[in-house]
């Protein structure tokens, strides 16, 4: 499996303020980045897999507005997670 509970407790750990904060919204857009890296991949080699292409697009969209929260409640948090990740607008 690509996504262990000892990877996500690692995401959590480096992005969050603990290896237990699950809920911060940098965490998550960590979590996301990772899935949507993994996903993207896939579909590189089967491109007609088209049920996962819909999951991509919707990991994608949440974490899109993860990101849109973020600008409006704290621009320093914002900034700081997608320099980190290396994400473009």
């Amino acid at each position: 499996m690509y996504l262990d509970s000892a990877k996500k407790q690692e995401i959590f750990e480096k992005y969050g303020k603990s290896n237990t904060d699950t809920g911060s919204s940098e965490s998550q857009i960590a979590l996301f980045s990772y899935r949507i890296s993994h996903l993207t991949e896939h579909l590189k080699s089967n491109k007609k897999d088209y049920s996962t292409e819909r999951a991509l697009r919707m990991l994608v969209g949440k974490r899109r507005r993860l990101l849109d929260y973020l600008i409006k409640v704290d621009i320093e948090r914002y900034r700081a997670i997608i320099k980190e990740l290396g994400i473009r607008k």
